[in-house]
């Protein structure tokens, strides 16, 4: 056995400098370099290679990746990522290295806790607590501190990955918290922002507000919690409640002018940033305070790193929820979890593409062991594949990688996973359904989206339609969003009519393999519209098609629950994996479709 230095350890590789900034139309990507980095012959099994059905034909990106936002960086970044990655795989192959042994000596690459107590920080750097594979949503940050010293003024950034040739990692969340004021205030305030080299800093979000009749909601909360003013009228309202000598105390405080601020010099104060769908909350000693909203290749999957720094006395920080791989050789039913293969010279019922991002290793997993397990599933009537795009952290691609081996489930995609990208995902969809497997029927659904099989195909089958079809929760009469203020927004450079073709709403829809098949075709010639909101785009794709001639058939189905869960649901969105497995008992026991919870 060949015996080498260091089995664990991790190549590092310098990114390609050849695409340039998108914004600055004089220069040009250099798709050659990319391509050696990202299709470049590799010395991989017949195994590895099962996720990788799609990749050779998602090489045309490159022609097109300035036509979605962070296109070219994306692509860019997925080069040297999965350089790194490949570097990896083979170096661990040439050194025979055993990969139970190997995951045993590395450890748990993906802790789902991470504490540190007592924890001390130098008075002039920043304290760091790594967070090895990102967070994803229910991901957690606990800090329990004192603000001290002069000012009491302290930061906690959430950072990404370091990127070559930049000095700085980007700052996913920057948290600033001034307890004596700036320059706009001499009040307590809150600042929240992001910085990327190559944006800088964005616009920066304030608690107390200026402007409190533009605070907007993120996941139902909003930006700025109410509590936090500096004139205290909840205080004396909150008061009135409370008994008569209290309620005349109340008011007594009343004439004065009292402030809430969640954080006080010299007092103990515990702060928990929440990830959550839509952005990142901050609740202090349990008081919702603030809530930011996620931005443009800023997304929590890409944090790496926890750093505080300030005037603040560190008692102790706590990471809890974080995403975490499953190890498989303690699954006893790995069998059972495992994707039946494809072959084009067996169609199939129907192919189910799901969305899934780098780190949402329990999301997968919930889902193979729920609603994967329909008989239909089983058989390879129909199959399920995850389409997941590489991340920047190297230890996270390679649990991605290592999952990809053991389920046979997964589809790696040529590009880093950004939100705005999701759209490539669509089009995968379509190739793998039509060109890997030959799917009379395409669905694509999400991670957290749990579908009844078995009633999408039987209604699929009640409609009595193979061409021209689209399934799913149609909306047929949806404007634009205009506001630039809006998670939706869109400029009428991006889409000049007022309103959109119909369209399906993204947590379940089904295309014929006829649809799949001419957006594939129309996007070999160039001349398919990359539009951002994915399923908007489908609806796109659609209508363009219609102009040759197709008839389609939009077919509604008022099941496709996009925001919850109903009885009788065929497809139900945002269940996280308990809700997976509590929809999948309640099935299989009451043998009806019956939410969790009731």
């Amino acid at each position: 056995m060949k015996k080498c230095s260091n089995p664990l350890e991790w190549l590092q590789t310098t990114a390609s400098n050849a695409i340039q900034n998108p914004e600055n139309a004089s220069k040009v990507i250099a798709t050659d370099t990319i391509i050696s980095k990202l299709f470049a012959q590799r010395n991989l099994s017949d195994e590895h290679q099962q996720s990788l059905q799609t990749w050779n034909l998602l090489k045309n990106l490159i022609n097109h990746a300035q036509s979605l936002p962070n296109g070219v960086e994306a692509i860019k970044e997925a080069g040297g990522a999965w350089s790194t990655l490949m570097d990896s795989i083979e170096k661990k192959r040439l050194c025979y290295v055993n990969e139970s042994a190997y995951r045993t000596a590395k450890g748990k690459q993906c802790p789902q806790n991470l504490n540190k107590i007592n924890a001390t920080k130098p008075d002039t750097t920043a304290y760091m607590f790594p967070v090895p594979c990102g967070l994803t949503q229910g991901s957690s940050i606990t800090i329990i501190g004192i603000p001290n010293g002069l000012l009491s003024n302290f930061r906690i950034d959430l950072t990404g990955e370091e990127l070559p040739g930049e000095p700085d990692p980007p700052i996913i969340l920057h948290y600033n918290v001034r307890l004596h004021g700036d320059k706009l205030t001499e009040e307590p305030v809150i600042v929240q922002n992001t910085w990327t080299a190559a944006h800088d800093w964005g616009e920066e979000q304030r608690c107390p507000s200026p402007a409190p009749e533009k605070i907007k909601k993120v996941d139902q909360l909003d930006q700025c919690s109410k509590i936090v003013v500096h004139d205290d009228k909840w205080f004396v309202m909150a008061n009135m409640h409370s008994n008569s000598s209290s309620r005349s105390a109340a008011v007594q405080e009343g004439s004065k002018t009292r402030k809430y601020f969640p954080f006080k010099q010299g007092y103990l104060s515990e702060a928990t940033l929440r990830v959550g769908s839509e952005g990142i909350q901050m609740t202090v000693d349990g008081k919702h305070i603030t809530s930011f909203a996620y931005r443009e290749t800023l997304e929590p999957w890409l944090i790496s790193e926890v750093r505080i720094s300030g005037d603040l006395q560190i008692i102790s920080v706590l990471a809890s929820g974080l995403p975490t791989s499953e190890d498989s050789s303690h699954t006893i039913d790995l069998e059972a979890l495992k994707s039946v293969s494809i072959s084009l010279r067996k169609p199939i019922d129907l192919l189910i593409g799901v969305f899934s991002n780098t780190n949402n290793f329990k999301r997968r997993m919930a889902v193979r062991r729920t609603w994967m397990q329909y008989p239909a599933v089983r058989s390879g009537a129909v199959a399920v594949r995850f389409f997941v795009g590489l991340h920047k952290n190297k230890i996270v691609n390679e649990e991605l990688w290592n999952e990809a081996q053991t389920y046979g489930d997964i589809q790696l995609m040529p590009f880093v996973d950004y939100y705005s990208l999701i759209t490539w995902k669509t089009l995968a969809i379509c190739i793998f359904g039509t060109e890997v497997a030959l799917a009379k029927f395409v669905m694509k659904t999400d991670d957290d989206a749990f579908v009844r099989v078995d009633e999408v195909l039987a209604s699929i089958k009640r409609v009595n339609v193979t061409h021209g079809l689209l399934y799913g929760l149609i909306n047929s009469d949806s404007r634009p969003h205009r506001s630039s203020d809006s998670k939706w927004y869109i400029s009428p450079e991006e889409w000049l009519e007022e309103t959109y073709p119909p369209w399906a709403h993204g947590p379940g829809y089904v295309v014929s393999n006829d649809i799949a098949k001419a957006i594939y075709k129309t996007h070999k010639k160039g001349h398919l519209k990359m539009f951002k909101l994915e399923d908007v785009a489908m609806g796109i794709w659609i209508a363009d098609i219609k102009k040759e001639g197709l008839e389609v058939l939009y077919e509604n189905e008022g099941r496709v629950y996009s925001e919850g869960c109903k009885d009788g649901y065929v497809v139900a969105h945002y269940q996280g994996p308990r809700e997976m497995l509590c929809l999948w008992q309640k099935l299989q026991e009451d043998k009806r479709a019956k939410c969790c919870g009731d």
